[in-house]
């Protein structure tokens, strides 16, 4: 078999794959920040290395983002031991041009990575790789300084994680942008009703503040409670601006406030019901070109 040949330029087969090496540290992390980091770090390795036995190339660079990715969750800066209230993935803005399935697919999801988040880091990993990205065990082996034997194992027990977690499959996206738009309309005309109407009986509203913002510090529960919760941090002063965005694949809502933008929304839609609620308000995880 012959290896990357590096007179086909590094540079193009980068973009080609960059989506890919992205989107596998972002699953592992949770973190658009720290994906780009990791990112910028792969693309430096591969920048230097001896890429003449590498037969896959995508493959490589993935596995090499998945290996840096899995020293970062066990630093001790990514523990988070101590973040204030509930934990929330930084949203991914992706939008209606993202072609590439690697940033749009059910994976990416934000209840796929709040499941992720709770998996033992070495089964993250060989779930992402080999569920996600089809890589085989002798390169996913190479990521986690195991026998392949050791990381089918791995990846056979996260999918039991993940099956016994029970994500619901996403609501199709014409109804999920129905109950967005009519979430958004009840909550600029301040109609509890319409709010109380668009919330399944068993809602839950979780919100990541960081304890660097307003934000509940525990999740909420009960349609009434929610939908006056949500009334209530509803309140649009003149000058407010909510725009639906895409999020994680999902269409979500993002709140501008006096030039600043405040929080982005994603709802988990149930029978025509808005399931989950979910707020990152936390600064340090908004996008500052919105």
């Amino acid at each position: 078999m012959v290896g990357f040949d590096r007179s086909a330029r590094l540079d193009e087969e980068w973009e080609l794959h960059r989506p890919a090496v992205f989107g596998a540290a972002y699953r592992l992390l949770g973190s658009v920040a720290e994906a780009e980091d990791v990112l910028q770090d792969v693309w430096l390795r591969a920048a230097s290395a001896d890429l003449s036995e590498v037969v896959d190339l995508r493959a490589w660079l993935v596995t090499v983002a998945a290996r840096i990715s899995y020293n970062v969750i066990n630093s001790a800066r990514v523990r988070k031991v101590g973040y204030i209230g509930p934990w929330l993935p930084e949203p991914l803005m992706t939008g209606p041009d993202v072609a590439q399935r690697v940033l749009v697919d059910d994976s990416v999801s934000t209840a796929m990575l709040l499941v992720m988040r709770e998996l033992p880091p070495p089964e993250r990993v060989a779930f992402v790789l080999h569920d996600v990205f089809e890589l085989p065990f002798e390169q996913i082996a190479g990521a986690l300084g195991r026998s392949p034997v050791a990381c089918r194992k791995l990846a056979s027990r996260a999918r039991r994680r993940v099956a016994g977690a029970r994500v619901p499959p996403r609501a199709s996206r014409a109804e999920r942008e129905r109950v967005l738009y009519a979430f958004r309309a009840a909550s600029q005309a301040g109609d509890l009703a319409g709010l109380v109407s668009l919330l399944d009986p068993d809602v839950v509203y979780v919100a990541d503040g960081g304890g660097k913002a307003t934000a509940a510090r525990v999740p909420v529960h009960g349609v009434e409670r929610v939908a006056r919760l949500l009334l209530w941090f509803g309140t649009h002063r003149p000058g407010d601006r909510v725009e639906v965005v895409e999020v994680n694949g999902d269409p979500g809502l993002a709140t501008h406030r006096e030039g600043r933008l405040c929080w982005i929304d994603t709802v988990e839609v149930r029978d025509g019901r808005i399931a989950a609620y979910l707020r990152v308000a936390n600064p340090d995880k908004l996008p500052g070109h919105l």
